[in-house]
């Protein structure tokens, strides 16, 4: 009798642990699939963001290039819609990367590659201030791109 008591709570233990043991590697395994989606959808951000960044300060050395060779006023009209198309594809990716990544590094590279790109807007006095607007704006992606890297290499 008491050997068929110990068998039944053996059996009932033996039940309890391996059911504990499976949940908390259900847990594990639900955890590692949410990181390794916040990973993709944090890189999905970056690049995104990076990309539009780089299309709106192309957008305007093209706008800055036509104006500084007298272009028509139609080819003006054209590139200035072109840049405002690409200006406003900034503002989702980086709202992405403002509320995915909790990183001030990259978060401030962000917004100073943003502020890089929009400030080519009236630099199109002279070739040398369009260039140095340009060359701000490429140095300013380039650091966002590289912040990003490392927070994205390191979590």
């Amino acid at each position: 009798m008491i050997a068929t008591v110990i068998a039944v709570l053996g059996t009932l233990l033996g039940a309890v642990v391996a059911g504990a043991f499976q949940q908390r590697n259900a847990s594990r395994t639900q955890r590692a699939a949410a990181d390794e989606q916040l990973r993709r959808e944090r890189l999905e951000a970056v690049t995104a963001l990076a990309a539009a960044g780089f299309d709106h300060w192309r957008a305007m050395w093209m706008r800055g290039e036509a104006q500084l060779a007298g272009a028509t006023p139609e080819k003006l009209d054209e590139l200035r819609s072109a840049s405002h198309i690409t200006r406003s594809a900034i503002t989702r990716p980086l709202v992405a990367v403002q509320v995915l990544i909790p990183d001030e590094a990259v978060r401030t590279t962000a917004r100073d590659m943003v502020i890089g790109a929009f400030s080519m807007r009236g630099h199109a006095h002279s070739a040398e201030t369009l260039a140095t607007a340009r060359e701000a704006a490429r140095d300013a992606h380039d650091q966002f791109v590289d912040a990003a890297a490392a927070y994205l290499t390191a979590a």
